[in-house]
């Protein structure tokens, strides 16, 4: 497991609400979601490089 890094976010009490509902529905925390989403930006966007991918196994794949 890779190490995490923290830092403080700050957003306007609409929004927090908007994405507190959202990751409740989708059985994340609002942390678990804001990561889920900052991932899949990046990865539309090109920006994470290679991924390993992972097989049947659960092991990576080159």
């Amino acid at each position: 497991m890779s190490a995490k890094k923290s830092f403080v976010l700050r957003i306007d009490e609409a929004t927090y609400a908007a994405l507190e509902k959202w990751a409740a529905d989708e059985f994340r925390s609002v942390n678990g979601q804001l990561e889920w989403m900052i991932h899949q930006a990046l990865r539309e966007a090109g920006r994470l490089g290679k991924e390993k991918k992972k097989g049947k196994s659960g092991e990576d794949q080159p």
